[in-house]
């Protein structure tokens, strides 16, 4: 799998597409990268069951909404994840910025743009969730790109739809998919290593 350097590089020279909403709100979200002994590993959050929450209980990477005290998205991203996991980024060394992405409903304007800011960590800590966290863990990129952990995900509200999606624990609960699963598609892509998607299993309702 790729090693640190080489993401460090590639990232160094990707120029990512960044988008600058008329009416759409912001977000942004921290792909947290650590060297571990089987190669570099992804940060990920498991969110809290929460009623009005339009991603309660998905895995995603921790951030959130941008807030009017906010330099900027990136702020952003770095205040969600300390509020979320308890991690801090401002001494964290920045590797670069993946594409923005648009978050909307089917046949309606773009209601978000949500954007993702790539960081290396070294030495850290317990990680402390929030309560809007019900779990935070770290996944091997080796895990990510393995086709046999590639998923069909049925998302229940969807009425039957079906994702792309990969299991990173529990398949029933950890499933990376949606917007997640999309910029993971744009780092493994900024990499050179674009991701082969196999659904070789359907889970979900």
């Amino acid at each position: 799998m790729v090693a640190l350097d080489e993401i460090r590089s590639r990232l160094a020279r990707y120029e990512p597409r960044t988008l600058d909403p008329v009416r759409a709100k912001r977000a942004a979200v921290s792909v947290v990268l650590r060297d571990a002994g089987a190669g570099p590993e992804l940060l990920f959050i498991e969110r809290a069951k929460r009623a009005g929450d339009p991603w309660s209980g998905h895995m995603a990477f921790p951030g959130g909404r941008m807030e009017p005290g906010d330099a900027s998205p990136q702020a952003a991203a770095e205040r969600e994840t300390h509020e979320e996991v308890g991690l801090v980024l401002a001494g964290a060394e920045h590797l670069g910025r993946l594409d923005d992405l648009e978050g909307r409903h089917a046949g309606r304007p773009v209601e978000l743009v949500i954007s993702a800011f790539v960081y290396r960590v070294g030495e850290v800590g317990p990680l402390v969730p929030s309560e809007e966290v019900e779990e935070a863990m770290w996944v091997p990129l080796r895990t990510l790109a393995d086709p046999t952990r590639h998923v069909d995900y049925a998302y229940p509200p969807a009425r039957g739809a079906v994702y792309p999606g990969i299991v990173v624990g529990h398949p029933e609960r950890h499933v990376v998919w949606g917007l997640t699963f999309r910029f993971l598609e744009g780092f493994f892509a900024a990499l050179g290593r674009p991701l082969v998607h196999e659904g070789r299993v359907r889970v979900g309702a």
